[in-house]
C-alpha cells in the first residue's frame, strides 16, 4: 500500500515535469524528436548534440549568421549561475532546449532562448567521495539519444534521465569509487552504445583503467576495454617485471571520437604512474598502452590498432581530441620535422589529426590502419627529439629522462601543457586547425617511490614560463591540416582555453582572465570581445533558434592561475548565451503550472490527501536521529540561519514562535520537502535522506517537541503528521 501511495506521487510529480516541458517546447511551436544515431552522425546545423557538435571532434558549426561583418554586434541574451565546483560543461542543445551538465552531478534542462529552467536534476551522490577522488565534481559533457540525456556520475555510474522531465530512466555500476576511477568526462553515443573512459587512480589498479560501452537505451553493459595491456595481451610483455597488479594510472580521461563507416571509436590515454620509468621497470619499455592513440572496435572494444606518442617521464597525458577529416596529406617540409616518406601526395587519405597530448605536438595517422603520416610541434617542446618517418617510433630527448633519483630536468611543457583539457577547432572553410596551449616548462627530478612522496606521479616540480614565451602564457597556434603550415599564431598574457569555429568564419575563444573574443578565422585578428568577469572554463557550442543563431559559454574558476597572479577576476560558475540584436532579449520562457509551496499537490488517494492524525508533539523523532541532525546542521545550516538559531537578514527562523506560526496548520511531509530541496543552499537534495530527516528532528527538539519513535521517510507517514491548527 505504501509502495502504491509512494507511486501515487511520483506519478503527479512527474506529470508536473511533463506538462512543464511540454508546455515550453508548445510554445515555439515543436515537440520533442527523439535523437538518433542518423541525428548525431549528421546533425541539424540548429543542433548541438554532442561534446564538439559532431563525432569528428571538429568544434565547428556551419551557422553563419553571426559572421565577420556583424559580430561585433552580439550582445547577452541572458545569463544564469551554475552550481558550485569545477567548471568545465558544454551544452548540448536540441529543438531549442539546451541541456547543461553543471558541477557536482547536477543537470539542468533550459529554454535557449529565455534562459527559464525548464527542469533540474540533482543526483545525491556519496559524501565520502572526496574522501577517494580528487576533484570529482567536475563534469565536462552528457550525450542525447532517444528520449534520454546521458551522463557519467561522480560515484562511477552511469545513468540516463527522460530528457523531457529529468526523472531517472536507468543506472548502472561501472566501478566502486572507492577503488579511484574518476569520471569528469561524459559519453559519446556511437551506434546506439554509450561510450565513456575515466581517470584511474592507484588504488584502482588495473582494473579501474578501463573504457567502456553501455547500450543507451537500457544501461546494459556491452564491453569493457583495459588500457592496460595484461593478461593474454601479446603487449603484456610491455611492461617487463612490472607485476600485473602494479600497473596502474593508464586513464582515458577525455572524450572519445568515432568514425562511423569504419566503426572504429578513437580514444587517448594518459601516464602510467609512476610517471619516471626508473620507479617501473626502466626506461627501454613500452608500457603500453599509457600515451597512446587506441582505434576501438564499436561493437567490441577490441583494440584494433594502436599508436603510442611518448613514452611518458613527466606525466605529460594524450588524451585530448582526435579529431577525424578526409584530406590531402601534403605535409610541407620546411615546416613539418616529421614526415612518413611514403606519404602519396596529392592522395585523399582517411586521417586522425589534432594535438593528442600535452607536448603540444601535431600527429597526423591514418586512422584506417594507425600509419604515422607526418607531426611537428606547436609550442616550444624537448621532451621528443625524433619520430621516424617510416615507422612513427618516438625517440625521446636524453637530457630530459631521469636516470637516477633527485637529479632535476629541463621539461617542456610542464604537466599541466602545453595542451590540456582545453579543445581545439577545425574549420573546413580554410582546411585550418586552432589549437590552444600554453607557454609552459619544469624543473623535474623523480622522486623514489615511499609512501611519504610527492604524489602518486613520482615527481618534484618547479614550473616556469617557456623560453622565448616573453612572459605570455596563452597561445594559439592556427596550423594547415594539410600542409601543417602554421597560418598564424596569437599569443597573450592570459592563459588560453577552448575554441569554436563557425560558417561565419570566426573562431570563438576564451581565455582564463575572463575575456571571450571573435577572431577572423583567416588571420586570427579580433572583431569582437567581452570581459565575462570569471575564466572561460567551459566548451563553447552555438545553435538556432527560430531563426536566430546564438552563442552559448560558461566561466568557471582556471587551476593555473599561478602564472599570471595580477590578473585579478573572479572564479563564478555562469552560463552565458550572446546573439545580435535582431535576436531580441527579454523573451518570456515556458508557463509552468503553479505548484503549492506547500508541495499539497492534489493526488486522488484519500490516504495521502487525509487530515493528518498524529501530531508534532506526540514524539515522532528519536533522540539519536535529533542529535545527529545537530551535527548536520552545525555544518551545513548555522552559517545563515545561526548557531543559535539568530538567522542572518532576509534569512526564515527555525527556532521560535515565529517558525511555530509559520508552520501552524502545514504537516510535517511539507517540512521535510522544503529542508530537502532547499538545503544546502543552491544544492538542495544534495545531501543523504538520513541526514534530512535528522536535521529536521534537531529543529524539532529546538522547538521545544519531546523525541520518541524515529521520523522516516515515508510519504503517508510524514503527511499524517501535524504542525496543529
Amino acid at each position: 500500500m505504501i509502495a502504491k501511495r509512494m507511486a501515487a506521487r511520483a506519478a503527479v510529480g512527474v506529470a508536473l515535469a511533463s506538462l512543464a516541458f511540454a508546455q515550453a517546447v508548445g510554445q515555439s511551436g515543436a515537440s520533442f524528436e527523439p535523437v538518433t544515431d542518423a541525428m548525431i552522425q549528421q546533425p541539424d546545423p540548429k543542433d548541438w548534440l554532442s561534446w564538439r557538435r559532431t563525432l569528428d571532434s571538429w568544434g565547428y558549426s556551419p551557422l553563419a549568421e553571426i559572421d565577420r561583418a556583424n559580430v561585433n554586434q552580439l550582445r547577452l541574451v541572458w545569463a544564469r549561475p551554475l552550481n558550485a565546483g569545477s567548471q568545465e560543461g558544454t551544452p548540448l542543445v536540441h529543438n531549442g532546449v539546451l541541456y547543461f551538465p553543471e558541477p557536482g552531478d547536477v543537470i539542468a534542462a533550459i529554454d535557449a532562448k529565455s534562459g527559464d529552467v525548464l527542469w533540474e536534476h540533482r543526483r545525491a551522490v556519496p559524501e565520502d567521495v572526496r574522501q577517494f577522488l580528487t576533484v570529482p565534481d567536475t563534469k565536462r559533457n552528457i550525450a542525447i539519444y532517444g528520449n534520454l540525456i546521458i551522463a557519467s556520475s561522480s560515484d562511477d555510474f552511469i545513468y540516463a534521465l527522460d530528457a523531457r522531465t529529468g526523472e531517472q530512466v536507468w543506472e548502472t555500476k561501472i566501478l566502486d569509487y572507492k577503488l579511484g576511477a574518476k569520471q569528469s568526462s561524459g559519453p559519446i553515443i556511437a551506434d546506439g552504445l554509450a561510450i565513456t573512459g575515466r581517470s584511474c587512480e592507484p588504488e584502482g589498479g588495473p582494473d579501474a583503467c578501463v573504457i567502456t560501452a553501455h547500450d543507451a537505451l537500457t544501461g546494459r553493459e556491452v564491453w569493457r576495454t583495459s588500457t592496460i595491456a595484461r593478461g593474454s595481451d601479446p603487449n603484456s610483455a610491455t611492461w617487463g617485471s612490472v607485476p600485473e597488479e602494479k600497473r596502474q594510472q593508464v586513464g582515458a580521461w577525455m572524450i572519445a571520437s568515432y568514425d562511423p563507416q569504419l566503426k572504429l571509436v578513437y580514444m587517448g590515454t594518459s601516464v602510467s604512474a609512476p610517471a619516471p620509468k626508473i620507479s617501473l621497470a626502466g626506461n627501454d619499455l613500452d608500457y603500453l598502452y599509457h600515451n597512446s592513440t587506441l582505434a576501438l572496435d564499436v561493437k567490441t572494444g577490441k583494440i584494433v590498432w594502436h599508436y603510442q606518442h611518448i613514452v611518458d617521464h613527466w606525466d605529460l597525458d594524450h588524451p585530448f581530441p582526435r579529431m577525424l577529416m578526409d584530406e590531402e596529406v601534403a605535409p610541407d617540409p620546411a615546416e613539418v620535422a616529421w614526415i612518413n616518406p611514403k606519404i602519396k601526395r596529392g592522395k585523399t587519405y582517411k586521417v586522425l589529426t589534432g594535438v593528442p597530448g600535452k607536448t603540444g605536438v601535431v600527429y597526423t595517422l591514418d586512422r584506417e590502419t594507425g600509419e604515422f603520416l607526418w607531426a611537428r610541434p606547436t609550442v616550444y617542446q624537448n621532451v621528443v627529439q625524433s619520430i621516424d618517418g617510416k615507422t612513427g617510433r618516438v625517440t625521446v630527448n636524453p637530457a630530459t629522462v631521469f636516470t637516477e633519483y633527485g637529479k632535476a630536468a629541463f621539461v617542456c611543457p610542464s604537466a599541466t601543457g602545453g595542451a590540456n583539457y582545453q579543445a581545439p577547432a577545425y574549420s573546413p572553410l580554410t582546411e585550418t586547425m586552432y589549437f590552444p596551449a600554453q607557454n609552459t616548462c619544469a624543473m623535474v627530478s623523480a622522486v623514489a617511490p615511499s609512501p611519504d612522496g610527492p604524489g602518486v606521479y613520482g615527481m618534484a616540480t618547479r614550473q616556469q614560463l617557456a623560453p622565448g614565451a616573453e612572459s605570455n602564457v596563452g597561445v594559439i597556434h592556427a596550423v594547415n591540416a594539410v600542409t601543417g603550415r602554421t597560418e598564424w599564431k596569437y599569443a597573450q598574457r592570459a592563459g588560453m582555453q577552448s575554441l569554436m569555429t563557425t560558417g561565419g568564419g570566426l573562431v570563438f575563444a576564451g581565455d582564463a582572465g575572463g575575456r571571450l573574443r571573435a577572431m577572423d578565422d583567416r588571420t586570427g585578428a579580433i572583431l569582437w570581445e567581452v570581459n565575462l568577469g570569471s575564466s572561460v572554463t567551459g566548451y563553447p557550442a552555438t545553435f538556432e533558434v527560430d531563426g536566430h543563431q546564438y552563442l552559448a559559454v560558461s566561466t568557471g574558476r582556471w587551476l593555473s592561475d599561478v602564472f599570471t597572479p595580477e590578473l585579478i577576476h573572479g572564479g563564478q560558475n555562469t552560463l552565458y548565451v550572446f546573439a545580435l540584436p535582431e535576436a531580441g532579449i527579454g523573451h518570456l520562457g515556458p508557463v509552468k503550472a503553479p505548484i503549492d509551496p506547500a508541495a499539497r499537490v492534489t493526488t486522488n488517494d484519500p490516504a495521502l490527501d487525509a487530515a493528518p492524525s498524529r501530531k508534532v508533539s506526540d514524539g515522532v523523532f528519536s533522540l539519536a536521529q535529533a542529535t545527529a541532525g545537530k551535527a548536520v546542521y552545525d555544518t551545513r545550516c548555522a552559517a545563515c540561519h545561526g548557531a543559535t538559531f539568530t538567522p542572518g537578514p532576509g534569512v526564515p527562523p527555525v527556532q521560535g514562535a515565529a517558525f511555530l506560526a509559520n508552520w501552524r496548520g502545514r504537516t510535517m511531509a511539507d517540512f521535510v520537502t522544503l529542508v530537502r530541496t532547499t538545503m544546502p543552499p543552491g544544492a538542495g537534495g544534495s545531501l543523504p535522506e538520513a541526514d534530512y530527516l535528522a536535521v529536521v528532528a534537531y529543529l524539532l527538539q529546538a522547538n521545544g517537541f519531546r523525541d520518541g519513535q524515529p521520523l522516516v521517510a515515508d510519504e503517508a507517514t510524514l503527511r499524517g503528521i501535524g504542525f496543529g491548527g
